[in-house]
C-alpha cells in the first residue's frame, strides 16, 4: 500500500488561516503530513507527501503526480482545516468532517468511514452529512480527478478559537496524526494490505 498525502494550499493562497493569524492552514497542513508521513513509515506502511513545496501547486498539478502512483494498492488523503466563515472573525463552526467526491469509489467511502470512526476512536467530534452517511460529498478536483481512492478531511474549524488553540497544541498534533494513521491502517487491513 502507498499512501500518497495531500497538504493542499500554499503559503500565498489568501486568507486560510485564523483571525488572529497563529494558525496558517498550509504550515499546519504541511506539519501534519509530515508528522504522518513519519508516522506511516514507522508503522511499516509506504508514504509519500505528493506536495513538499510550500508553494502552492496546481490541482491538475497534484491530480497529475496523484495519477502516476496507478489505481492498485494507493490512496490519497489530503489534510484541511475547516473555516466558516470569510469574515476574518471568530465563529462558532466545530467539527471534523470527511469529504469525498461524487464520482467516489466505494474504496473512497470505505476510507472515508475508517478516517471517520478513527476521529471519533480520538476523541473528536465529527460532522456527519446524515447518520448513515457520516461523509460528506462535494465536487474537490483532489478527490474527484485522482484515480485511486481519495479523502479530504477537514480537522476542525481553524476559525473557532478553541478548536485553533487545541490544533496548536503538541497534543492536538499528534491527535490529529493518529486519527490519520489509525483510519489509513485499518483501511489497508480491509483491503488486504
Amino acid at each position: 500500500m502507498v499512501v500518497l498525502i495531500d497538504n493542499g494550499h500554499g503559503q500565498e493562497t489568501p486568507g486560510k488561516r485564523s483571525p488572529d493569524g497563529r494558525l496558517r492552514e498550509y504550515a499546519y497542513a504541511r506539519d501534519i503530513a509530515r508528522r504522518l508521513e513519519a508516522e506511516l513509515l514507522a508503522r511499516g506502511v509506504d508514504a509519500v507527501r505528493l506536495t513538499p513545496e510550500e508553494c502552492d501547486v496546481p490541482l491538475t498539478e497534484r491530480c497529475r503526480r496523484a495519477n502516476k502512483y496507478g489505481t492498485r494498492g494507493v490512496l490519497l488523503v489530503s489534510i484541511h482545516v475547516n473555516a466558516a466563515g470569510a469574515d476574518g472573525g471568530w465563529h462558532d463552526a466545530r467539527g471534523w468532517s470527511a469529504f469525498v467526491s461524487g464520482n467516489a469509489s466505494l474504496k473512497s467511502k470505505t476510507l472515508a468511514r475508517c478516517l471517520i470512526k478513527a476521529a471519533r476512536r480520538h476523541g473528536l467530534s465529527v460532522r456527519e452529512y446524515a447518520p448513515r452517511v457520516p461523509y460528506w460529498t462535494q465536487d474537490l478536483a483532489i478527490c474527484r480527478d485522482t484515480r485511486c481512492p481519495a479523502v479530504l478531511t477537514e480537522n476542525l474549524f481553524m476559525d473557532n478559537r478553541e478548536d485553533a488553540d487545541w490544533l496548536l497544541s503538541e497534543e492536538g498534533k499528534q491527535a490529529v496524526v493518529a486519527l490519520h494513521a489509525d483510519g489509513i491502517t485499518d483501511y489497508a487491513g480491509r483491503a488486504g494490505g
